[in-house]
């Protein structure tokens, strides 16, 4: 496999035990992209691969548990926006929110940790979501590319219609190239995928399949 220019980044969304089948949160075929992932990253095809990790709170504002009567996959307004409720997942410190172990994450620069802050959700490698204030934090990582002088930016991993998407939408408005590998993400139901493939290309983000 050739390897990419330097100025191209590979980022890892949320390849964690929660996000797959049998897990707390699981994607639909989540484990289908590990072996994958693992060639790529093995591959050093990237000089810059970043990995990030869904890192959560016990009482995150977006579980389920956390509000009497609500189940997950309800909707609710936090700060002014719709969030989805979500079963407890990530929760940092236990098994379901380490990096997945049938990964080789030596070739990492770096781990992103997000979703931290318990009033607030985060999706997106970039930003958090909307905060009380109205504002979406960054992250810092657009900087941090920048930095090592990336131009563009490679996405895959989970759950493909809401954390790889979201990255992908801000890095393409950050003025990144971004390239979604399709293929090597899942979506959390297949139902989504007609609606993440129109958000990509309103985008302007091109799709390898």
């Amino acid at each position: 496999m050739q390897r990419l220019a330097d100025d191209v980044a590979l980022v890892v969304v949320d390849l964690q035990p929660d996000f797959m089948p049998g897990g707390a949160l699981p994607c639909h075929e989540g484990d289908a992209i590990v072996p994958g992932i693992d060639a790529l990253l093995r591959s050093r095809r990237y000089a810059t691969v970043v990995a990030t990790q869904d890192w959560h709170p016990a009482d995150h504002a977006s579980f389920a548990s956390q509000y009497p009567g609500r189940v997950p996959f309800g909707q609710i307004e936090l700060h002014g926006q719709p969030q989805t409720l979500w079963p407890d997942h990530c929760v940092a410190g236990t098994p379901g929110a380490a990096l997945d172990p049938r990964v080789d994450w030596d070739t990492a620069s770096l781990v992103l940790r997000k979703g931290s802050r318990g009033e607030v959700d985060s999706y997106s490698a970039f930003f958090e979501n909307h905060g009380p204030d109205g504002s979406r934090p960054a992250t810092g990582l657009a900087g941090w590319l920048r930095e090592r002088g990336i131009a563009e930016v490679h996405v895959c991993g989970l759950a493909r219609d809401y954390c790889v998407l979201w990255t992908a939408q801000d890095a393409a408005a950050a003025g990144f190239r971004v390239r979604f590998l399709w293929d090597l993400t899942r979506p959390v139901t297949p139902e989504g995928d007609g609606p993440t493939r129109a958000a990509l290309a309103a985008a302007g983000i091109a799709i390898d399949e």
